[in-house]
């Protein structure tokens, strides 16, 4: 057999790199993860764009079947761009201006109410013989209004340095604006030019990848894509469904914040499974300060209602759309929960879902093979 310099040349050179792996690992990682920050606008950027792409596609098919004019079809690309972000902050200005105000005067409401609620506590424990009278005394003729300003100073003050806390603050609001407006603009570009980014990405394929290599990265790549936007899609169905049936339960019930829960109940649903808990959290903060029992109704009411969204609601809407069963999808959210928290449940059941897929049609087409094979055997 003929041995060619060049297979021995990048032998020698992928046996050295994986030497200097192994033995400078610990440079290795850290130049890896200053190369991963690094990119990090460019990675937010293609999450943005992916995301943006799937509400800009819808818009442009409806668009483009309804303009009749050249002119207006030229412009498509930046009206259905340009329509698909307004969405999306419009959605997301909704659910703060929904809920921000109202947390914040919960908030107010609650501390003035804390003082009160102390000198109640005190009564109780007098009554009963938990405190003695002198204990009772010295605690009762504290002002517990003047402690309650003294503690929210401290907290929205901050103890420490103020100047170093003040600096840091800044610089990491400045960094984020910096890496957010990087990403935007990356993600602008992409969208853009996604028929041209596709094409020469292909191109790259085609050159680097010979034979069936290149039919079957393709395909994998196809059903990868497939499944997260299904996934996207999906999901947001699913958290729409969360939030309504959030909103029409708390009517029903009688309890306060209804829509505004609904809307926060919605939002974070986005996050699989444990999202749902968050909102419900915040919200039975809001509805703590109208009434406890209310509150403790909320509670019980959030819990059964999350039971039936993560059995039988979520399953069905993102496991039926994607093709994945229920059992995998819970499957999926809980292994990727476990290994990478809340990034591991977004991205577990896509990936599920596209392993799932590609093995159900590897040993479909094994078994038409091997039946077929039979066949002819038998003949």
């Amino acid at each position: 057999m003929k041995v060619e310099w060049k297979s021995c040349f990048r032998v020698g050179v992928s046996a050295l790199i994986l030497y200097l792996c192994i033995t400078y690992w610990s440079s290795a990682a850290g130049f890896a993860a200053a190369v991963l920050h690094a990119a990090m606008p460019l990675i937010i950027g293609c999450v943005i764009a992916y995301v943006i792409n799937i509400l800009m596609s819808f818009y442009e098919t409806h668009y483009r079947s309804a303009a009749k004019n050249p002119k207006a079809l030229r412009i498509s690309r930046p009206v259905c761009m340009v329509g698909a972000f307004v969405t999306l902050l419009a959605v997301i200005y909704l659910v703060i201006s929904l809920v921000l105000p109202e947390l914040l005067s919960c908030v107010e409401l609650l501390v003035s109410k804390v003082p009160a609620g102390i000198v109640a506590a005190l009564v109780w424990m007098e009554e009963i013989g938990l405190l003695s009278e002198e204990l009772f005394s010295s605690l009762n003729g504290i002002n517990w209004n003047d402690k309650m300003e003294q503690i929210m100073g401290v907290l929205t003050s901050g103890v420490g340095n103020m100047m170093g806390t003040a600096i840091n603050v800044l610089s990491g609001m400045f960094s984020g604006v910096v890496t957010g407006l990087l990403a935007l603009i990356f993600s602008l570009y992409l969208l853009s030019g996604k028929e041209q980014l596709a094409a020469q990405f292909d191109r790259l394929l085609l050159r680097y990848l010979k034979g069936k290599w290149y039919g079957q990265v393709r395909y994998v790549l196809s059903v990868l894509d497939d499944c997260f936007h299904r996934y996207i899609v999906g999901q947001c169905t699913e958290a729409v469904i969360l939030g309504s049936l959030c909103a029409a339960g708390m009517m029903l019930l009688g309890l306060p914040y209804a829509t505004m829960i609904g809307a926060l109940v919605a939002f974070t649903a986005l996050i699989p499974v444990a999202g749902a808990y968050i909102g419900a959290g915040v919200g039975a903060f809001m509805i703590l300060t109208v009434s406890p029992v209310k509150a403790l109704v909320f509670l019980g009411f959030i819990v059964v209602l999350q039971q039936l969204e993560g059995n039988l609601v979520y399953p069905r809407v993102v496991g039926s759309s994607m093709g994945l069963p229920a059992i995998w999808v819970l499957a999926a959210v809980t292994v990727g929960g476990g290994v990478m928290g809340i990034v591991g449940m977004l991205l577990g059941v896509p990936l599920a879902a596209a392993a799932y897929r590609l093995v159900r049609e590897d040993v479909l087409r094994f078994e038409k093979e091997n039946r077929r094979t039979q066949e002819i055997e038998t003949e």
